[in-house]
């Protein structure tokens, strides 16, 4: 019997969604919100498992998108599910603002000792990556005395407003909230897939090149004072932009401005970090310093958590110049230890190891598929992007998003980044047999989308 015979596969026993599935979604659209991004498809989850997931009418889905990257032990991890058990039942919460526990300076203390800051660092606990940026941004105004920041186009760093004023990744998280509440700069992000002047395939020190050259000698020369510019923020993988790895010379290059100019280097490691790269975090692949960290998604396997981890003498602001009533709450510190346990104790290990296993299969079917324009990515976050076909490298969103809707319908759970691309950011416990099985549904999707 061959491995993809006896690996464990979805099982679609209803139409999607079911009965059951269709009552929610219908309850939703009259109480919640209408302005969170779903996809075409309709999963309504009910329980989880490891990488797998079954809805409310008991179909059973392979996750290969861990709740957008946050599951990162896999959904339910039972020693996670045991660490939260055991502190909700001696401290659920008691505002770190005001009062002392243990759990933050235990995790400040566990972070210092990961993170890629040189020297000792402090950090300032949230509930989301949004809240972790908007800390850095406050942060990095008042260590200058600066105002001003460079972000990057395809950019996703939140939506609350501060961290919006950083975010360009699509039009729709703009629209309506007129002017940007913080004086921000866009560059382009140097993709090799599509060169950000050319459009066309490049390398990584031609785009990293064009790109710096751009901003230090027209940029600065024409509107942007480098002296004025608190914060260069940058994601060393871009998440909602595709999944797009920067060049090492682009990072670099950031670094080298930075300590010239004066200005403080963030780094966005929401989407990236915790693993998900096959490094504990992304900016490990390049040798990269930076000034100041945002974390979230991944931190704690599912349990709402955001840090903002800075060089030490950046944090001498006084008390009350930023808090959080929820931030650092005990139930999800203990989570976060937990989880950086189980990461170091081999699950960085497995998403290098089967990210690379995924990333091969997934090669192996560009070269089936001319519609798949690349592969990109780094450990267990990958990117997809699709094409035109037929030598063309016009970008396809409508196949793309028909290629998630026919994975979804076969039992594989994905979701779409950027324009024209599909993220594989699967928990870290996924196995050669999931990858094996996930690939031969996207294979499977892939004709049937262009049917």
């Amino acid at each position: 019997m061959s491995a993809i015979t006896a690996a464990k596969r979805p099982e679609i026993k209803t139409e999607l969604p079911g009965p059951k599935g269709r009552e929610i979604v219908e309850a939703d659209a009259r109480w919640v919100t209408p302005s969170y991004p779903r996809p075409e498809y309709k999963l309504v989850a009910e329980r989880a498992s490891g990488v797998w997931v079954e809805d409310v009418d008991g179909n059973t889905f392979l996750d290969c998108n861990a709740g957008v990257a946050v599951c990162s032990t896999g959904h339910c991890h039972p020693e996670v599910v045991k660490a939260i058990q055991e502190q909700a039942a001696r401290l659920i919460h008691m505002c770190g603002t005001d009062y002392y526990y243990r759990h933050m300076p235990d995790l400040a203390r566990k972070l210092e000792e990961i993170v890629p800051i040189d020297g000792p660092t402090k950090t300032h606990f949230a509930n989301s990556g949004t809240e972790a940026v908007e800390t850095a941004l406050k942060l990095a105004m008042h260590a200058t005395g600066r105002q001003k920041f460079i972000a990057f186009f395809n950019s996703f760093h939140g939506r609350t407003l501060g961290s919006l004023s950083l975010t360009s990744s699509r039009v729709a998280q703009r629209r309506g909230f007129k002017r940007s509440v913080l004086d921000v700069t866009h560059v382009p992000y140097p993709n090799t897939f599509r060169h950000p002047f050319t459009g066309e395939r490049s390398d990584g020190e031609t785009v990293s090149r064009a790109v710096l050259d751009w901003m230090e000698q027209r940029l600065f020369v024409t509107t942007t004072p480098p002296e004025e510019v608190a914060a260069i923020v940058v994601e060393a993988v871009q998440g909602e932009g595709g999944y797009v790895p920067a060049p090492r010379e682009f990072l670099h290059g950031l670094r080298r401005i930075c300590d010239r100019e004066g200005i403080l280097l963030v780094v966005d490691e929401v989407q990236s970090g915790f693993g998900r790269t096959g490094r504990m975090f992304a900016c490990e692949h390049y040798d990269l310093k930076p000034d100041v960290v945002t974390l979230a998604k991944g931190i704690a396997s599912g349990i709402p958590m955001g840090a903002c981890v800075a060089r030490a003498d950046l944090m001498d602001w006084k008390p009350g110049a930023h808090a959080s009533t929820f931030g650092g709450n005990p139930v999800a510190i203990a989570a976060a230890l937990k989880t950086i346990e189980l990461l170091e104790g081999g699950l960085v290990a497995n998403s290098a190891e089967v990210g690379a296993y995924l990333e091969e299969g997934l090669r192996r079917l560009s070269a089936r598929h001319d519609c798949i324009g690349d592969v990109r990515g780094l450990g267990m976050m990958l990117g997809v992007e699709f094409v035109a076909g037929g030598g063309s490298r016009e970008p396809a969103p409508e196949l793309r998003d028909r290629v998630e809707v026919e994975c979804y319908r076969r039992g594989l759970i994905l979701l779409g980044a950027g324009y024209n691309t599909i993220r594989w950011s699967p928990p870290l416990v996924l196995s050669r047999e999931n990858a094996d099985v996930a690939l031969e549904i996207f294979d499977e999707s892939i004709a049937a989308a262009r049917r």
